[in-house]
């Protein structure tokens, strides 16, 4: 069984992300899409609730799960005896750190390749962080994320925002 592993933050997951998680679907046995904790990043939602979006939108995926993990991901990959690390390229400057990152985790399990899919033209401009942005300041986001969580996301952010303007955060 080929195994890939999708890691990253997906604060929250977008169209772009869920795209990539699709293409590669098509491409492995399974996809483990990975929400990557990082404790020193400020984030806008749990690993859990970001597992919990990410599970809403992929129901139609059915070689697809969801996992978290806050080590190595050379480690994780290892552990789950994958083949392959996806990621997903919009730019010239995501490819520069993601090769990086790419290199060092071959040195770490050599046993795993990364595989760059590069994201469809509508989706080059798409962040997570951008959706957190627009959202944050009540604008529409219903073009950037999977309806399936358009509603929480919304909720979350424009509460966030309003914190930060009460000086509450």
């Amino acid at each position: 069984m080929k195994i890939a592993v999708c890691p990253g933050s997906f604060d929250p997951i977008t169209k772009g992300h869920l795209d990539i998680i699709t293409r590669a679907a098509k491409l492995f046995d399974a996809v483990i899409v990975l929400v990557s904790v990082n404790y020193d990043k400020k984030t806008s939602f749990t690993a859990e609730e970001r597992c919990d979006l990410i599970k809403a939108c992929i129901t139609n995926l059915p070689n697809v799960q969801v996992d978290r993990f806050d080590g190595l991901l050379a480690d994780y990959v290892r552990e789950k005896q994958a083949c392959a690390i996806v990621k997903g390229l919009r730019a010239m400057s995501d490819f520069e750190y993601e090769f990086q990152m790419a290199l060092a985790n071959k040195k770490l399990y050599a046993g795993a390749e990364t595989i760059f899919l590069t994201t469809n033209a509508e989706n080059m401009y798409l962040s997570s962080s951008l959706v957190r942005q627009i959202a944050s300041f009540g604008g529409d986001i219903s073009d950037f994320v999977p309806e399936e969580i358009l509603t929480p996301i919304n909720q979350r952010l424009n509460r966030l925002y309003q914190q930060k303007k009460l000086g509450k955060e």
